[in-house]
Parts: structure tokens; sequence; C-alpha cells
């Protein structure tokens, strides 16, 4: 299994939270919630408001995300869906642990540290002008900036 950071349409109460849920797509189990020990810039960008990590450590806000246990099917298929490595590139990132429920986990399988690596998918495939967009600390795609993520379908 390996550690996932989501931040943006995966995350809970999202509009592509159901791929996380779906297990024709594998197995990603729900850790808890976390931010990025860097900060990086969160943008919303394109025509089609998708929020990007701007692979610029130390620039931008702390993120604020969802960490899952998934299984390599999983991993698999968020590569793909991602559009690794073309537009996201999957790194490792240094993770601050938030909340930890990670029901399923025995005592020597919860965290000991008060931050993990996971993978999350940033991009260094962006338009220099995304630099100066308003960066945010947490997504919501339904949220005060009123730049609503235009699903893949509805393209």
């Amino acid at each position: 299994m390996h550690k996932i950071f989501v931040y943006g349409t995966l995350k809970q109460e999202q509009p592509n939270y159901h791929i996380m849920t779906d297990s024709k797509h594998g197995k990603a189990l729900f850790k808890g919630r976390g931010r990025t020990v860097d900060k990086y810039p969160l943008v919303i960008a394109g025509n089609t408001n998708i929020p990007f990590l701007l692979e610029v450590p130390g620039t931008g806000h702390r993120i604020a995300g969802e960490i899952y246990s998934v299984d390599d099917q999983m991993l698999q298929f968020l590569d793909e869906f991602e559009g690794c490595p073309d537009m996201y590139q999957r790194t490792i990132k240094r993770i601050e642990i938030l909340e930890w429920e990670g029901k399923d986990d025995s005592p020597e399988k919860r965290p000991a540290a008060s931050t993990i690596e996971c993978f999350v998918y940033s991009t260094t495939s962006y338009k220099p002008e995304w630099l100066s967009l308003t960066s945010h600390d947490c997504y919501d795609s339904y949220g005060a900036h009123g730049l609503l993520y235009i699903n893949r379908l509805d393209r």
C-alpha cells in the first residue's frame, strides 16, 4: 500500500471523490487529514477550473488535504486520471498529520511521527502567468472564489 495526499477534486465532498470510493479502480482507505510541510502555490487554472499544485516550493501556502492508503491498482489508475507524468508529476512530499483516523491500523501501523511521506500530484508543466493567480491553502470547488470545477464529462 502507498500513502497518497490529495488536495483537490479527489477530496471528500469534491467532484471527483467518487473515484476514491469506486473499488473497480482499486482500494483507497482514508487515513486522515494533513498539510504540506513546505509551502506551494495552489491555483485554480484553465478554462475548466482545475486545481494545480505548482512545483515551486517555498512559495504560496502550506496546503491542506487528505491522506489515503492506496493499492497498486488505485495508484496506477490515479496516475492515468491525473495525466502523470505529462500534466502532473507524482513526487514524494512531507505531510504534517493534523488528524489520523486510520481506524483499521493496529498500534504498530500508526505513524509515530507528526509527519509522513506521501505521494502528491504537482506540476512543473504550467503557464508562467499561473504564478500570478491567487494561491489557496485549501481547495473547495464550491468555494467563495466562484471557480466551479467543470467535470470531464461536461467539457
